[in-house]
């Protein structure tokens, strides 16, 4: 599948030049490195295989956003539909390349991705945040906010569902219901 534009590009008052004419669109197979490349240099996200970041392109692109910058991906979001709730779409992985940081693109690409999954009947997001990670924790509260959503919080996964207690517990985060847009 083609990634299709998921907005046109705008510039908003007071964002960078570096973010000004950033696109949002589905990835494509192509970007599979890219996304990885991204998730290895974040250095706070688990970075999964170069293969599964190329397959979730060709698999869950159309839950999935990436941003472009002059056509080269400086974010993405990855998720997908729960197979046992297909009213939720879970929010995998948020990254967003060091230029374009602090700028709002993770808020942009959250809300895009909602813009086109709630009038499919996806009406509720969930993720999951790690206890100390504020960033993670203050960007899905916001995008609540900016829904009207509510956000329940809940215990999910503990340290001992890990390998070896090498991570932390998960938090699941799950926010709506989102309205329809249209």
């Amino acid at each position: 599948m083609a990634a299709q534009p998921l907005e046109t590009p705008t510039r908003r008052p007071g964002a960078s030049e570096t973010n000004a004419d950033v696109q949002l669109q589905e990835p494509s197979l192509a970007d599979g490195p890219e996304l990885w490349r991204l998730a290895r240099e974040s250095r706070v996200l688990d970075v999964n295989s170069p293969y599964s970041y190329t397959l979730w392109c060709r698999d869950f692109a159309d839950t999935s956003v990436v941003a472009r910058d002059a056509g080269v991906p400086c974010g993405f979001v990855t998720g997908y539909v729960r197979p046992s709730r297909p009213d939720t779409f879970f929010v995998w992985q948020v990254a967003v390349g060091r230029d374009h940081r602090g700028q709002g693109l993770a808020h942009r690409m959250l809300d895009r991705l909602a813009d086109r999954l709630a009038p499919r009947g996806h009406r509720f997001l969930e993720a999951t945040v790690t206890p100390d990670n504020t960033a993670s924790t203050a960007m899905f509260e916001a995008f609540a906010r900016g829904r009207g959503c509510e956000v329940a919080r809940s215990p999910l996964f503990g340290a001992e569902h890990f390998p070896e207690g090498g991570h932390e517990p998960e938090v699941l985060f799950r926010i709506g219901p989102i309205a329809d847009a249209n």
